[in-house]
């Protein structure tokens, strides 16, 4: 028997409504689950990390592996019987976890995430191959996926120069208005 913490409700609410999802609908039929192509990487399935919200266990929840290694492909809620749109869910309470400064499980994802931020900033595009330049560097480990790296602009997966959008000042507005909402979050 699980004990409910004082509460429990509360933590639920707080993703329900920075969602905007109803994941209180999840029949918990594992569909998610068996659809992830990540799961592997993830200390609990999606379909757990849900009821770990919806019990209110917020600890468990924010310092888990799951909400990092998640990569919103949607592959999860294509499959939902309920279509929940559980990355959603996931980016709630990765800002959750961020803005409430708990341990990160997976640091290195955070340091990657901000490196494809920034490639976005600066060409509205993502770059993979500054992205993996730039993180290598912070991360001073130069070779150890090199065979990959090479496979991958052999099969034209790497561009070497970015491709830019037109309209850098819509791009503009978008990050300055981000940045300004963190702000907002952060009081």
């Amino acid at each position: 028997m699980i004990a409910l913490k004082k509460g429990h409700g509360e933590l639920a609410r707080q993703i329900q409504e920075r969602s905007g999802i109803n994941f209180n609908a999840c029949l918990h039929c594992r569909t998610c689950t068996n659809a992830c192509p990540f799961v592997a990487g993830m200390d609990y399935p999606p379909n757990a990390l849900l009821r770990l919200v919806q019990m209110g266990m917020e600890q468990e929840a924010l310092e888990s592996s799951t909400i990092w290694v998640c990569v919103g492909c949607n592959t999860c809620c294509s499959f939902c019987p309920m279509a929940i749109d559980i990355p959603a869910v996931m980016d709630s309470l990765r800002e959750k976890a961020l803005a409430t400064g708990v341990k990160i499980a997976e640091p290195d994802i955070v340091s990657f995430h901000d490196e494809v931020l920034k490639t976005i900033e600066k060409y509205g595009r993502t770059h993979k191959l500054e992205i993996m330049m730039r993180y290598k560097l912070k991360k001073r480990d130069f070779l150890s996926d090199m065979g990959v790296g090479l496979k991958m602009l052999k099969k034209r997966k790497l561009d070497l120069t970015p491709s830019r959008i037109k309209d850098k000042q819509a791009l503009k507005k978008i990050f300055k208005k981000q940045i300004k909402q963190h702000k907002i979050d952060k009081q």
